[in-house]
Parts: structure tokens; C-alpha cells; sequence
């Protein structure tokens, strides 16, 4: 990647963990790739003791090579509220410390909790902070029942992220959203605030790349899964439950083994779903797997089901196993009413919108796919590290 011109010394803050398989596939990438551009680039994150311990020399390893100073912390979980009080003044604390150390040009705050740091070291030091929201994060936390706000205190946090929300929007240098349909929300509230650029959560092509894949290979994976050669295999790949419409997935699987018996619900998860208050789970394999070994589940599949609750806050949703998936030149079923996932379905014939519940899964094949292609063009790392290094480059190095 070719040189910057104005090379920036950055902190990049995460409350999410490095050591976990969000920071391994939707952080160290960038970070890399705006390294290699020739910036200073320091990592705060949040390490979660069991990933930490399991993880640490690895990810230890990774930044060394890719010259990136990885600053690790401890999340703490208990007692809820007050021990995320604890993080962000610890975060505040280690962030004001390397400001200072390192004479830090950018400091780069990954959604809200961080964004409460960059915007103090903004007002306190005078660093330039952009402000990478990743969604309406307190409406998701409502919309996701882990604040109900019948309770007196997460109706009182509720309120004060909704007042830093519109704080964030118009005191930072610049924002990101991951979708264009959460960019036009914001348009409309008219916060005369910084600019803002649509980054998607994008997938690592050179390990999701289906020319990689032997399909020897694949047969034997799919005889560990417990797979016949002529089952259809549905891919639920991600996270259980929450934002995830896990009932109307398995009511969707029921569907598909009417309509073709010989057909598995492959369910991949770090999560432990508990199925067993539901009716249609014969033929169902939960697994879990390292981010290494999901391109190989992805490859050992037909296709895939993607259903995420249609909401206010999943206007700014950017499933990044979309990506992965599509990439491999697989089918993706998906519903409506998130993201710029209607816009999506448009460009690739790997994406199919899901008629409302009740109706019967389509079983399509796709001669010429060109979810890979669509990918390429939109939802790469490339594409994502490029459109960072174009928001670094509008600044002078120093404030």
C-alpha cells in the first residue's frame, strides 16, 4: 500500500477485546492496513480474561509484526454498571497517558464508550477524535432487552447515551457509520455535525477466498459434521439470539426440509442456544469454530440464512458474516427492513430477500454467482482500509 503523505500518530480505542473474534476480524485488519500506510498506530482494548489468556501471544505476535502497540486492559463485568464505570475511567486514564507520551495526533474511538474519552481528550488536550459509532447503540441495547426501561436506572442511561449520541455527532472531527440508511437518519436530524462516511463491516478476502478450498477437502469436513454427500446444508453462522431471529430461522429450516427432507440446519456459533423448547430441531449440528475454520464451514454449505430483527437500530446493522459469506460465492437468505441489505439484494444474485414468515424458502441456484465480485467492490478490506486513509488524509498530522 502506498506511502500517505501526512502520516498520523493515532489511538485507536476499543471496549471490545483484540483477543476476541470481533477484534480479530473487524479491527487488527484495518489497523494493519492504515499501519502499512505509513501511520503511528496505538490500540487500547479490553481483553476478556478466558479470550486473553487463550489468545494473548497470538495477538501479541500479530501486532509486533504489523507494527502496531497493542495496550491491553481488563473488562471488567461485575457489578453491572458500575464496573463499565470502571473501564471508561481506566480507558480515559491509559488514553490521556499515551496522548501525552506519544504526541497523538487522531484518537480513534470505536462506538460509544470510547467516544465518551475521545471527546474528553478533544476538549482537554485538543486532538483531533472521530467518532466510528458502529449503530445506534442505545437503542440496541433497548431493542435488545439488556436495558429494559421499565428499570428506573437504564431508563436514566438510556436517556444521557441519547443526549451524548447527538454531543457525539456534532464535537467530533468526523464520524463513520456503517450504513447509508443510519447516515440518512442522521441527515434528517439536522445537527449541522461533523462529516460523515459509510464504512461497512468488509470481509478479509484472502481468507475468505473459495479458490482456497480443496474440495477433497470440503467432502472430509462435511463427514466430520455428520453430512451426507447429498444433504443441503443451511448455514447459520454468528451469534444466537439478541437482534437474531433465531425462531423464524428454525421455522425457515422447517420449511426447507418439507419442501427437500434431505436437508441440515449447520449452526456456528461461539454461543450455546438451548433448542430445546422448539419442535423443528431433528437434523440441526450446533458447532463452534475458529475464525481460520469458517471459511471451511461456509464452503461446506449450500447456502446460508441471515434474519435480523427489523428495527430503528438496525438501520445502521452491517452484518459482517454477510460479507464472509458472499465472498465464498454462496447464497445468502436474508429478510427486510435492515441495513442497506434492500440495496444489496439489487447488486449480487448470491442475496435473496425472504417473503414475510410463513411463506416457503425459495430454493435457488445460482449458475454464474457473483457474490465474490460484489464483495470486492463494496464490502472488501480494501475497500474499508482505503476509506479510512482517505479520512486521515484531510487532516495536517498535528492538531
Amino acid at each position: 500500500m502506498a506511502e500517505t503523505a501526512i502520516p498520523h500518530r493515532i489511538l485507536y480505542l476499543s471496549y471490545d477485546g483484540m483477543t476476541d473474534p470481533l477484534g480479530q476480524s473487524q479491527v487488527l485488519p484495518y489497523l494493519a492496513g492504515i499501519r502499512s500506510a505509513g501511520h503511528q498506530v496505538t490500540v487500547v482494548s479490553f481483553e476478556k480474561p478466558a479470550a486473553f489468556l487463550k489468545n494473548e501471544s497470538m495477538i501479541a505476535a500479530q501486532c509486533h509484526r504489523d507494527g502496531i502497540d497493542w495496550r491491553p486492559l481488563v473488562y471488567h463485568k461485575r457489578p453491572p454498571v458500575l464496573s463499565t464505570l470502571y473501564d471508561v475511567w481506566n480507558m480515559r486514564r491509559a488514553a490521556r497517558a499515551i496522548c501525552l507520551e506519544k504526541r497523538i495526533s487522531v484518537v480513534h474511538c470505536r462506538s460509544y464508550l470510547s467516544a465518551l474519552v475521545g471527546q474528553h481528550l478533544k476538549h482537554t488536550l485538543g486532538v483531533r477524535w472521530i467518532f466510528d459509532m458502529r449503530g445506534f447503540w442505545a437503542d440496541e441495547r433497548v431493542e435488545g432487552n439488556l436495558w429494559k426501561l421499565s428499570n428506573p436506572l437504564f431508563r436514566l442511561i438510556y436517556r444521557y447515551f441519547k443526549r451524548k449520541e447527538r454531543q457525539f455527532l456534532q464535537t467530533a472531527d468526523h464520524v463513520v457509520s456503517l450504513t447509508d440508511n443510519a447516515r440518512q437518519e442522521i441527515l434528517q436530524w439536522q445537527l449541522d455535525g461533523a462529516p460523515i462516511t459509510v464504512i461497512p463491516t468488509c470481509a478479509d478476502l484472502k481468507l475468505f477466498d473459495p479458490a482456497m478450498i480443496a474440495e477433497a477437502r470440503i467432502g472430509e469436513v462435511r463427514q466430520q459434521l455428520g453430512v451426507a454427500p447429498n444433504d443441503f446444508v443451511l448455514l447459520y453462522l454468528g451469534s444466537w439470539g439478541t437482534w437474531y431471529l433465531t425462531d423464524q430461522v428454525l421455522e425457515m429450516f422447517h420449511q426447507l426440509k418439507q419442501q427437500q427432507p434431505a436437508s441440515k440446519l449447520l449452526i456456528i456459533t461461539t454461543d450455546r442456544p438451548d433448542l430445546s423448547r422448539y419442535q423443528h430441531v431433528a437434523d440441526t449440528i450446533v458447532r463452534s469454530a475458529s475464525r481460520q475454520e469458517v471459511p471451511w464451514m461456509i464452503a461446506a454449505s449450500e447456502a446460508a440464512i441471515c434474519l435480523i430483527k427489523p428495527s430503528f437500530s438496525k438501520k445502521a446493522s452491517s452484518a459482517t458474516k454477510l460479507g464472509e459469506i458472499l465472498a465464498m460465492n454462496k447464497m445468502v437468505f436474508c429478510n427486510g427492513g435492515w441495513g442497506d441489505i434492500e440495496t444489496y439484494a439489487t447488486q449480487t444474485n448470491c442475496l435473496e430477500i425472504l417473503a414475510p414468515t410463513g411463506a416457503a424458502m425459495p430454493l435457488k441456484t445460482v449458475s454464474n454467482p457473483d457474490g465474490r465480485l460484489f464483495v470486492e467492490a463494496n464490502l472488501s478490506l480494501r475497500v474499508g482500509i482505503a476509506r479510512y486513509l482517505d479520512i486521515y488524509r484531510q487532516w495536517p498530522s498535528s492538531p
